[in-house]
């Protein structure tokens, strides 16, 4: 018998993965999401009232998930599998143990490395050859359940945020699509995660995007590629003024140019930028 699925999500990574599913004939018992005021202001917020609509699939909005009119409603719709996916929240194991198999997660890294927060801006900002997605069963822990299967990325050198968090979103449904009939079938393969090898990066605010005249050229290019759009975007401050960096190019000499950043090997010439004041 084909196992009864819920969906929660708050980001558009989510909602591909929710398209994905009925694009290849799959359904959904219940879709779950954030209150509508909750986040309103988070980069990538979605909302699934259209969705939910358009499938005639119940939709539940919540503060938290660990809530107990989650636990209910996965009850009352008899959930074997729930996904959660892009969701800030850890969810407790009452919630965990509540669908029949339990729930299942992406992060966007090949783990056991990078897990943790900030997968995108610190493949970039770490200089890395590639990384990836994982689709993996949830546990108590953070990022360090079962695995049921690995996408890889390669990353180009100059490739940005803006990029990747679409190859990120491609892989995600690459991965729905790969692994759907598996799951509903209840014939996925669980893979240990290899502990000796796991590495965790930490979370990054707002503030930790500032370039500052000691970094190396590499450092500060790798920076402003890395927390572009749709993140908060590389900044250095200018007196009261902040410069914010979307784009910028890299040059051991520029006599002509006036915008211009001095580092310690050379400069950054903003290209796609605005002036902010400091206050």
């Amino acid at each position: 018998m084909k196992k009864r699925i819920a969906f929660a999500t708050c980001v558009q990574l989510g909602l591909s993965c929710i398209e994905e599913i009925y694009r290849i004939g799959g359904n959904l018992e219940l879709l779950i999401t954030l209150k509508d005021e909750k986040a309103r202001n988070k980069s990538g917020r979605i909302y699934l009232d259209t969705i939910a609509t358009q499938h005639n699939v119940p939709l539940l909005k919540i503060d938290n998930i660990n809530d107990s009119e989650v636990i209910s409603s996965l009850e009352k719709y008899k959930i074997d599998w729930l996904f959660i996916i892009g969701w800030s929240q850890i969810a407790k194991k009452e919630v965990l143990e509540t669908p029949t198999y339990g729930c299942i997660g992406m992060h966007p890294t090949l783990l056991p490395k990078g897990r943790g927060r900030a997968s995108i801006p610190w493949a970039i900002i770490k200089g890395l050859e590639e990384t990836g997605v994982t689709m993996f069963k949830l546990d108590e822990g953070v990022d360090t359940g079962d695995i049921i299967g690995q996408g890889v990325i390669p990353l180009h050198k100059n490739i940005t945020a803006t990029e990747l968090y679409e190859k990120v979103n491609e892989m995600h449904i690459s991965l729905i699509s790969k692994y759907w009939n598996d799951i509903v079938e209840n014939k996925i393969k669980l893979i240990k995660q290899n502990d000796a090898e796991a590495t965790e990066w930490p979370g990054r605010r707002p503030e930790d995007g500032e370039i500052f005249s000691d970094m190396s050229m590499e450092e500060a290019d790798r920076l402003v590629r890395g927390v572009t759009k749709p993140y908060p975007g590389a900044f250095y401050v200018d007196g009261d003024k902040i410069i914010r960096i979307w784009s910028a190019e890299f040059k051991k000499e520029c006599t002509n140019i006036i915008k211009k950043i001095k580092l310690s090997d050379g400069y950054l010439i903003p290209i796609d930028y605005q002036i902010e004041s400091r206050n």
